[in-house]
């Protein structure tokens, strides 16, 4: 569900972890506690792995010490803001061989909702990655492939270049995407303008979000020192 979900999908960055979205409950976790033997990992940081702190939105960090692994990070959340929940994005999920085996990634659409975070280094890695689903296009795009064009495009350029080839599905986004509706009225620039207050809302609402998460994190760390 991270950056190497975005190597995968063709938006290559660096990444030294990886990132796993998983189903937390009982059974999955009795599975996953013997994965992480296997890799003979440990929990690092807070919280401890538990189901009630997955589902409460906090990530659980692991370090790998076997030999073939040793130092990866490997970060685990149940719950996205902004995002379905597990079965749903199961269901929608996109899978890929590698070497022989099957790897399960989160779908574009959902990879760029979660990626819509406070972090500076997210939102490039959106814009590349609508741009790779725009450019690595067919000869005809779906309806719903044009939809979601629209929904994340943040190249203004392409933005205004898929409205003007679809208007009336433009016109439909535009209903609950002012920048779709700039990119249909105005030019570049208000289009470029609605997309930064696009962002800087999307920011303000993930550090309401992580800001109970984030006291609770201090809680927890306070509780080990005492303990």
């Amino acid at each position: 569900m991270g950056g190497q979900a975005c190597i995968f999908y063709g938006a290559a960055e660096f990444s030294r972890d990886l990132d796993l979205l998983i189903l937390a409950d009982a059974a999955s976790l009795a599975r996953l506690v013997r994965a992480i033997e296997a890799l003979d990992a440990e929990v690092v940081a807070v919280p401890p792995l538990e189901e009630r702190h997955l589902l409460r939105g906090h990530a659980v960090h692991l370090r790998c010490r076997r030999e073939d692994v040793a130092g990866l990070r490997i970060d685990l959340m149940a719950s996205l803001r902004g995002v379905a929940g597990f079965e749903e994005l199961w269901a929608r999920r996109t899978t890929i061989e590698v070497a022989g085996e099957p790897v399960d990634l989160l779908a574009m659409e959902d990879l760029v909702r979660a990626k819509k975070t406070q972090r500076d280094k997210d939102w490039p890695m959106i814009r590349r990655l609508v741009e790779q689903s725009y450019f690595g296009r067919s000869t005809s795009a779906s309806q719903e492939l044009v939809q979601f064009w629209l929904r994340e495009l943040r190249t203004p350029e392409l933005l205004v270049e898929v409205a003007g080839a679809h208007p009336e599905l433009a016109r439909d986004e535009a209903i609950l995407r002012p920048a779709v509706q700039a990119a249909l009225s105005a030019g570049l620039d208000d289009v470029s303008e609605t997309l930064e207050a696009e962002e800087r809302e999307e920011r303000r609402k993930d550090r309401e979000y992580w800001a109970p998460l984030k006291r609770e994190l201090e809680e927890f760390r306070l509780s080990r020192r005492r303990e």
